[in-house]
């Protein structure tokens, strides 16, 4: 059973990071005093729920948490800190601090460290968030002590909603697009105009036209799926979006 430590300090820590080819120590007191920080931690970089889910939700996420308040969000492992560089760089996810507990002393000292050894992993952080503010633990979403690797309630809506609970969230928006297509920056160009966030998937890079057919059942770019709904060419988004 996991005990939650909100109302106490966090962990004073130093962890040891490599910024470039510099050893750069950088302490607790660093990445808590005077902010309001999210700290999601996790079982290992790499990993599947960790690489598809817990990580890229609060990647895409960042600017509104920015919005309402919060300084920086952090991801914890019990990772080494080239395996977490190496990671962030995987997953594109330029919005996050990566921090790499690799002796597991701060996941020690939020009682998180857990043993993994039925996957060879050794000493491990449990799942959770939490918001702390000025080095004070304000929150914490702990999942439930159980077999397995529960996903249920440190993911970055569970967090949003308890900060920001009245906010609404944009619909996702992906655009399938190739280089030099005149049509396709006219509807990247209108989604930015309405102050849309989308995620552009560039054929013959990201993706090929094979799944754009399965997808959308065409061939032809621009192609516009928003909240699940696949709008259509850049002429179709133009009336969609009034």
């Amino acid at each position: 059973m996991f005990t939650s430590k909100e109302g106490h300090a966090i962990p004073q820590v130093t962890f040891r990071t490599r910024q470039g080819d510099q050893w750069v120590d950088v302490t607790t007191d660093e990445l808590f005093s005077n902010k309001t920080v999210v700290v999601f931690s996790l079982p290992g970089a790499f990993t599947p729920t960790c690489s598809s889910s817990h990580l890229p939700r609060y990647n895409e996420l960042a600017s509104v948490f920015a919005a309402h308040g919060v300084d920086d969000i952090l991801c914890v492992s019990v990772n080494d800190t080239f395996v977490m560089n190496a990671w962030k760089t995987d997953q594109d996810a330029d919005n996050i601090t990566f921090i790499p507990d690799g002796n597991g002393e701060f996941t020690q000292g939020m009682g998180m460290l857990v043993k993994k050894n039925d996957l060879g992993f050794g000493d491990r952080s449990w799942r959770y968030s939490m918001l702390v503010k000025n080095g004070v633990v304000t929150k914490m979403f702990i999942e439930n002590d159980e077999p397995g690797d529960p996903f249920n309630v440190s993911d970055a809506d569970t967090m949003l909603n308890y900060i920001a609970p009245d906010h609404k969230l944009q619909e996702s928006v992906t655009v399938f697009t190739k280089p030099g297509c005149p049509f396709c920056a006219k509807a990247k160009q209108n989604l930015i105009d309405k102050g849309l966030q989308f995620e552009e998937v560039i054929l013959g890079k990201d993706a090929t036209t094979v799944s754009l057919r399965a997808v959308s059942g065409r061939s032809t770019v621009p192609q516009v799926f928003i909240g699940g709904k696949h709008i259509g060419g850049s002429e179709e988004l133009e009336a969609y979006l009034g």
